[in-house]
């Protein structure tokens, strides 16, 4: 059947808003309008951290206990979902007023619940498996007390302990082994298997996606140069991938990088003293980034950590660029080696180099890669999976 055809089910997307704004509420946007697009029925039930600012003594003395449950949030959800006849409720983030009482809420009134994994809070409460310039799984291995331990949680040992207990409440109830999980990447996928209460029947990986604007450049046609577009710092590696250009001598292409960030005094000074091909463009913005993508031979990603989702992978997929990237977390699980690019060891410089001449010496196919990106990453493609997913949770 037609999945334009088919019945339209009314979502309840629930998404905490940070008070910085972030990639996960572009997301939010993006799935809402899409929904809408395709006839589904969608109320958006939010909250702001900012509200945190306006927040009387009393509220904030409360504070750590709504961010484990919120009986304001499990009144909404439960009056929503019955005044608007809600079928799915889809949640992305619960931290800190929504909290996850919004499970509950669903669960009470026999409403599946699906949840999308932005990060990796419920494994890791700083969210990224990353501490003191190095990756760290501590608090799968030894348990939740690390946290606390060495403040992962907005450096604070009292934030970071309401974070470690309102993860080890709904744990102790099992609800995360009630509710269905979708996931960006197969990376992502297993590190949350990690929680032995969720079956892997409840779990399913929906990238996310973007809408191609521009056009696309044959290799022929390209320039002879390679793009960074990211922000400036050393959890981004900025700092290894100069040292390889530097490496590479005469011999090396140019280098475009798009972003600011903590280490552009660096990134400067290392230019000034090192005679290297490499341009700094400043913050660029993304329609124009983009078609610096979309004329160069590889987008290069070498990435210190894990990774959310990196929307830059996806976006040089639609112009048809490949990327080089670090063999690591989720960046390296959305690369195929070989077809959409080519991937390295993550700490190496010499990995980098031999990355980059494979590029140079045997281009990928780019026509292909726009191919893939229709067939994975598109808009259309993501609704057809996301439906599915919609249809095949049970409560």
């Amino acid at each position: 059947m037609n999945v334009d055809n088919a019945k339209k089910q009314n979502i309840l997307i629930v998404h905490n808003y940070y008070q910085i704004p972030g990639g996960e509420d572009t997301v939010v946007a993006n799935e809402k309008k899409m929904l809408e697009k395709h006839g589904h029925k969608v109320i958006l039930y939010s909250r702001n951290n900012a509200e945190l600012k306006q927040m009387s003594k009393l509220q904030k003395v409360f504070l750590p206990i709504t961010t484990v449950f919120n009986p304001r949030t499990y009144r909404d959800i439960k009056k929503l979902i019955r005044d608007e006849k809600i079928e799915i409720v889809h949640v992305h983030n619960t931290l800190n007023l929504v909290s996850p009482a919004v499970y509950y809420a669903a669960r009470r009134m026999k409403v599946p619940v699906v949840q999308t994994i932005h990060n990796f809070r419920l494994l890791c409460p700083g969210a990224t498996f990353y501490r003191d310039g190095h990756i760290c799984e501590d608090c799968v291995e030894y348990g939740l007390k690390c946290a606390v331990k060495h403040r992962c949680y907005r450096e604070s040992k009292i934030q970071t302990l309401a974070c470690v207990l309102s993860t080890a409440f709904h744990r102790m109830t099992g609800i995360y082994g009630k509710i269905n999980y979708i996931c960006l990447t197969d990376f992502n996928k297993q590190k949350l298997l990690g929680l032995k209460q969720i079956k892997p029947e409840r779990v399913f990986v929906k990238p996310n996606f973007v809408e191609c604007k521009n056009e696309y450049i044959p290799e022929k046609d390209r320039k002879n140069q390679f793009v960074f577009a990211g922000r400036l710092d050393k959890l981004k590696g900025i700092d290894l991938l100069f040292e390889a250009w530097k490496h590479m001598g005469e011999e090396a292409p140019k280098l475009i990088v798009c972003g600011t960030g903590p280490m552009e005094d660096w990134c400067k000074s290392f230019i000034r003293e090192n005679d290297v091909n490499i341009e700094m463009r400043g913050f660029v913005p993304n329609n124009e980034a983009l078609k610096i993508i979309a004329n160069s031979k590889a987008l290069v990603l070498p990435t210190q950590w894990y990774e959310g989702f990196p929307m830059s992978i996806v976006e040089a997929f639609s112009v048809g660029t490949p990327v080089i990237c670090s063999d690591l977390g989720n960046a390296g699980s959305v690369v195929e080696e070989g077809i959409t690019g080519y991937k390295f060891r993550y700490d190496s410089i010499e990995s980098i180099m031999s990355a980059i001449d494979k590029m140079r010496e045997k281009p990928l196919n780019k026509e292909k890669i726009k191919k893939i990106y229709e067939i994975k990453y598109s808009e259309n493609a993501n609704y057809k999976i996301l439906n599915d997913i919609y249809t095949g949770i049970s409560d």
